[in-house]
């Protein structure tokens, strides 16, 4: 699963604010590591995991706050920023705002293979025949037949995910960008 990682800091408690409390040492089932750059954390809060980035490990029970920098990334991470209130609040996080549905994971998965069969000079044909079965490639036909041209698409596709076309799926705009 794809997923970004937050800046989170401590935060000044005004008179106002409530919730936005934040223990790792309370919080059951979450990884927290000492690096170089400061504090990772993996969060399981509300049915997901939230990656956390932490320049100093906040006392027990603070205020934190997430930074969210106006760079490329932004939607991402104010999406990424927004489920984790939510479960901070014990409130629905929703679905997660860079899943695949399930036939855009399939065509992924396919194309993957047909660049593999590719790349190791498999025909079309031969590629075609391992994807979708022996029985539905035509002995005669072939050139101009739909899964033809669906196999090479397939090529194609698989071709640009390799070429790093991949990354495009971190910052999908609502639709599958790589395809």
């Amino acid at each position: 699963m794809l997923s970004t990682v937050l800046p989170v800091r401590s935060a000044i408690r005004s008179a106002a604010s409530k919730g936005g409390e934040l223990d790792f040492s309370k919080l059951a089932g979450s990884e927290l590591r000492h690096a170089q750059d400061g504090w990772h954390a993996i969060v399981p809060l509300g049915g997901a995991k939230h990656r956390l980035w932490l320049r100093e490990l906040p006392p027990g029970g603070s205020l934190v706050a997430v930074d969210l920098p106006l760079d490329r990334n932004f939607d991402i991470r104010l999406q990424a920023a927004r489920r984790f209130w939510l479960a901070l609040e014990q409130r629905a996080i929703g679905p997660p705002p860079l899943s695949l549905s399930i036939q855009a994971r399939h065509r992924h998965i396919l194309a993957l293979r047909a660049v593999d069969g590719w790349l190791e000079g498999s025909s079309y044909r031969k590629i075609a025949q391992g994807l979708f079965g022996m029985h539905r490639v035509p002995d005669r036909g072939w050139k101009t037949h739909d899964l033809r041209s669906r196999t090479i698409r397939l090529v194609q596709m698989g071709l640009r995910l390799v070429r790093g076309s991949y990354c495009t799926l971190l910052r999908r705009n609502g639709k599958d960008d790589a395809s």
